[in-house]
């Protein structure tokens, strides 16, 4: 036999990717796509890591996401990958969006003046009506999007295990 003759072309689907970043996304994409459990508790966990990852709790989201992931029992890795939905490219278009949405929310526009840093009580009363606005924007925004990460995970983890079962059943016919 020659060299040429053993070199065995790969599928397209398995093809090297060579690119360190496209390398590390495609990593990420099998390890999630290939968790282990129900599709429910994956769906639980993107959502409870999705819930989490709405909120302005650095370095707090990720143990949030696993606490209400253990609690409703969800996938705890697919909890901690949900919180990246919040990275420090996306932090200030989620936050301005979810204190938008708290000020529809507690039907209040927040106006915020120079004078209030004129007093600590003023800045007090300021920090508390911020923070307040905030957290119901991103309460309201992490529901809306970890209901919508629920139903979107089941969806996909169910049709990546048929379509993995399909194949598993047209390789076992063909032997």
């Amino acid at each position: 036999m020659t060299d040429s003759s053993m070199v065995v072309s790969q599928p397209l689907s398995r093809k090297r990717v060579r690119h360190p970043f496209l390398r590390w996304v495609k990593y990420w994409y099998l390890k999630i796509r290939r968790q282990e459990g129900t599709s429910e508790a994956i769906a639980r966990g993107w959502a409870c890591g999705v819930f989490a990852g709405c909120f302005p709790l650095f370095g707090l989201q990720t143990l949030l996401g696993l606490f209400l992931a253990t609690i409703i029992r969800g996938n705890k890795f697919t909890a901690a990958a949900g919180t990246w939905i919040s990275n420090p490219f996306t932090y200030v278009p989620i936050y301005y969006f979810n204190f938008r949405v708290g000020e529809v929310v507690l039907q209040q526009r927040s106006d915020f003046s120079v004078a209030q840093l004129e007093s600590w009580a003023e800045m007090g009363v300021a920090g508390v009506s911020f923070i307040t606005t905030l957290f119901a924007g991103c309460t309201v925004v992490g529901m809306t999007l970890g209901i919508s990460a629920y139903f979107g995970t089941f969806a996909l983890t169910n049709y990546w295990r048929s379509r993995q079962k399909q194949h598993q059943n047209v390789q076992n016919n063909s032997h």
